[in-house]
């Protein structure tokens, strides 16, 4: 008997990962201890954790921030009725895994919960004042070139916008910067291409993109923050100042003095990206506009309507598809033409219209790379015009405002890539005897591993992972 290994990894048609945006609290859930205990020392994010946490939690958390001394978890577990022993286990795991109090044990042997001390500390600094001022508080002359509300939203959005035509492909890329492309490889929101090595939008580049932009920002700067040590800067001073800023007033200006060299290169990364505006390097001072405003904001990690902050006639949709596969987009922005783009043939542009056609070869383009017919559909009804609302449907009852033929043949197409799953296991051959061939077989296949067999050939292929104890047996099979 001979074996071989045939690994069919380099072909995975779908290697793209699926995008996992995750809040505060799952983000800080997946952090070591060491890190969430340096993070306790800046008021504001014992403040921002404690927002986060589940109602019964925060109730905890008041009742034992001026107890010096541990509280028996009995005790902690009489304060709620029984009725409610389901959230009350929910809110100690959140206080658990977020390390904001630990057992600590009591005189006598009992077990008991007592709160961390940095988080303690500094959570009474945010709630009831004291301790160290915010540098960029310290107080300014007033601005001559004041810039006010309606101009920081507008070079937010141009900002952003920067890095989503980037993801789209779009010609207006103008302003990127190399550390956002490097954060988006890093992210797996985009991926080089094996051709020419030109960055191409994932799957989870497209899930991205139909998050809302306060979510898209957040997991953003989670991906930047787990590349902070690279630039010589501390992921949780860099977490605290975005907290810090997310707690501020827009429209006012704040100061640079006595910030610290790291975390005015910091502050420059957040200019690039939109978060702050500031009139030249120099400056002495600058403005958090809505994005680092909304990051205190960013619950759960559902799609959201909307890539970007619309005019009120876009947020209706824009969408009109019809039956013989034909797209009308009624938009002026840039932006939602290139996402089109991703999956459409495009042939005609008019100043407030965009008539492009669903074909085999654009949405086979998109699937390879990565994106699926499922994302592909719930952006097209997503974004459906109101019009398709009132569409005649003969009297069968949709799930979908799109037409059903356009549905099913999207999911043909994708189906049609499909077809094969390629796998990697090792092939078993050359067997002396039927009889040795079908004590193997039967071993893998009551392990589970067994992945096909020819009796005529003599021929099996087992799992990767199931390789070697198949293997032990059949050493000590032989000798026997």
């Amino acid at each position: 008997m001979s074996e071989s290994s045939k690994s069919k990894s380099s072909l995975n048609l779908n290697p793209s990962p699926t995008l996992q945006c995750k809040d505060l609290h799952e983000y800080l859930k997946s952090r070591s201890p060491q890190f969430l205990e340096t993070l306790y020392n800046y008021p504001t994010i014992c403040l921002a954790v404690y927002r986060e946490l589940p109602e019964l939690a925060r109730h905890f958390v008041i009742r034992l921030l001026f107890v010096e001394q541990p509280v028996p978890q009995a005790v902690v577990t009489s304060w709620v009725s029984q009725t409610y022993a389901k959230e009350q286990s929910k809110a100690c795991e959140a206080l658990s895994e977020l390390s904001v109090w630990q057992e600590a044990p009591i005189p006598g042997g009992m077990p008991g919960w007592m709160l961390a001390q940095s988080f303690k500390k500094n959570l009474k600094v945010a709630l009831l004042g004291g301790g160290r001022p915010w540098s960029m508080s310290s107080s300014l002359e007033p601005d001559g070139k004041a810039r006010d509300i309606a101009f920081l939203d507008a070079y937010a959005l141009e900002r952003w916008e920067c890095v989503l035509h980037y993801m789209v492909g779009s010609a207006q890329t103008e302003g990127i910067s190399a550390d956002a492309v490097r954060i988006l490889l890093h992210a797996g929101l985009m991926t080089r291409d094996a051709d020419d090595g030109s960055a191409v939008i994932t799957r989870a580049g497209f899930q991205f993109l139909l998050l809302s932009t306060a979510k898209q920002v957040w997991l953003f700067l989670q991906h930047y923050l787990h590349t902070a040590e690279k630039r010589s800067l501390s992921a949780a001073e860099c977490l605290a100042f975005l907290y810090q800023l997310s707690f501020s007033t827009l429209g006012k200006d704040y100061s640079t003095e006595g910030m610290s060299n790291n975390m005015l290169v910091f502050l420059q990364h957040l200019r690039e990206f939109g978060l702050v505006y500031q009139r030249k390097r120099k400056a002495g001072r600058f403005y958090p506009t809505r994005l680092a405003l909304n990051i205190a904001r960013v619950r759960g990690s559902a799609p959201c309507a909307g890539l970007v902050p619309q005019p009120p006639q876009q947020q209706q949709g824009y969408i009109v598809v019809e039956t013989n596969y034909r797209v009308y987009a009624y938009t002026q922005t840039n932006l939602q033409v290139a996402l089109l783009g991703l999956f459409t043939e495009l042939i005609y542009r008019f100043p407030n219209l965009v008539v492009g056609v669903l074909t085999r070869e654009s949405v086979r383009a998109a699937l390879r790379g990565g994106i699926t017919a499922q994302q592909i559909l719930h952006y097209l009804n997503q974004h459906s015009h109101p019009q398709m609302l009132n569409s005649e449907t003969g009297g069968i009852r949709a799930t979908s405002v799109l037409p059903p033929t356009v549905v099913d043949q999207i999911r043909l197409w994708e189906t049609e890539r499909n077809r094969f799953t390629y796998t990697e296991g090792v092939v078993y051959n050359h067997f002396l005897s039927q009889a040795d061939f079908a004590v193997l077989r039967d071993y893998a296949k009551s392990q589970g591993v067994l992945t096909w067999h020819s009796e005529r050939g003599r021929t099996m292929v087992v799992t990767r992972a199931g390789h070697d104890d198949v293997k032990r047996y059949w050493k000590k099979h032989s000798k026997s």
